[in-house]
């Protein structure tokens, strides 16, 4: 079975060349390279980027480039553009992935058991669409979020006529947030026509799998933040 890794991203960023700035005197990117080159299921490799500087860097990891068109790299561009691009360009390659691994370079925090481990999510449910990293946050819950009004006050997201909704977060149900370290996709099942939003690529029986903390890295705040995570999980 083809099961691939693409990593992703762009170098018009509000960081300049954040993905390739040094962490613990190694590229940003190498991490998530590196976590789904050791998996004992990912046989193909894809880098795509508008940008010549994670395209190198990326190939020093066995990464083959995919050289993403500028319109597929604006700062307004979808990721279903640039995925479905880079599946054109490995069909054209010979290569037609059943599994496709869809990694941020801008994340350090992927770890290469958790990638196995919804490769095996997958591989262990015909049904399934997708499996994801997933965090549980009780205090951000959706249910205690708010918006603005036409008036400018704060109101529900939602529609709570005639239901009692507790106060205390540990009443509510579980709510799990995407981490979007990377995406695990089943190419056989989605249907993006019945895809949950906003990711409709993911189709819509998306297997999940917890993680205590994940996130990116969008400030120089965010480089040391990811160097005391990789030192506490010792990946160096």
């Amino acid at each position: 079975m083809q099961i691939a890794a693409l990593l992703t991203g762009r170098g018009n960023n509000t960081l300049t060349d954040k993905n390739v700035l040094p962490i613990l005197e190694r590229p940003l990117l190498s991490y998530p390279a590196n976590a789904a080159k050791s998996s004992k299921f990912i046989n193909s490799l894809w880098v795509s980027s508008d940008c010549e500087k994670i395209l190198n860097e990326a190939e020093n990891y066995e990464y083959k480039r995919i050289k993403r068109p500028e319109e597929l790299a604006l700062p307004t561009s979808q990721h279903i553009d640039a995925i479905d691009h880079a599946l054109e360009v490995m069909a054209e390659n010979g290569v037609q992935p059943k599994i496709l691994v869809v990694m941020l370079a801008n994340s350090v925090t992927i770890k290469t058991e958790w990638i196995d481990a919804c490769i095996e999510l997958l591989l262990n449910d015909n049904r399934a669409t997708a499996a994801v990293p997933v965090y549980k946050e009780m205090d951000h819950h959706p249910f205690r979020c708010k918006r603005l009004n036409e008036d400018g006050y704060l109101e529900p997201f939602f529609d709570f006529s005639n239901q009692f909704i507790s106060t205390n977060r540990q009443d509510l149900t579980p709510a799990y947030f995407l981490s979007h370290n990377f995406w695990v996709l089943n190419l056989d099942t989605i249907d993006r026509a019945k895809g949950q939003k906003p990711w409709t690529f993911m189709g819509d029986k998306i297997k999940h799998f917890e993680v205590e903390e994940a996130f990116d890295v969008h400030s120089i705040e965010d480089i040391q933040k990811s160097e005391e995570w990789l030192t506490k999980n010792n990946i160096i």
